[in-house]
């Protein structure tokens, strides 16, 4: 028996958001990635995004260590766009603990 070895591509792709997802479902590379970083399994990280399969998984994880400081740069940049889109929302949203406050005094008139 011959063992045939193919370089493989990493399972992942960009949307039109310019985001990164992994093999064929809608789950996002920080996602894996800071799954593992906290220490979850392939298998547990599996188990919590059903859309993955299990060796597009590993696969990833594989990709990230392979390319720790690229993957790193992109997860720095996607922190930084959530930070600046939370604060955007938080710029135009009421403060909804005076809503709560004011809910909270008339129900208890």
């Amino acid at each position: 028996m011959n063992l045939v070895l193919e370089r493989e591509t990493p399972p992942l792709w960009e949307d039109e958001t310019g985001a990164i997802r992994v093999g064929n479902s809608r789950v996002l590379l920080e996602i894996v990635i800071r799954a593992f970083q906290d220490g979850a399994s392939p298998e547990s990280i599996v188990h919590r995004y059903s859309t993955l399969s299990l060796s597009d998984v590993y696969n990833t994880i594989g990709y990230y260590l392979r390319h720790q400081n690229a993957v790193e740069m992109y997860l720095n940049q996607r922190d930084q766009l959530a930070e600046s889109v939370q604060q955007r929302l938080s710029s135009i949203q009421p403060d909804l603990s005076l809503i709560r406050s004011r809910l909270l005094s008339q129900q208890q008139c």
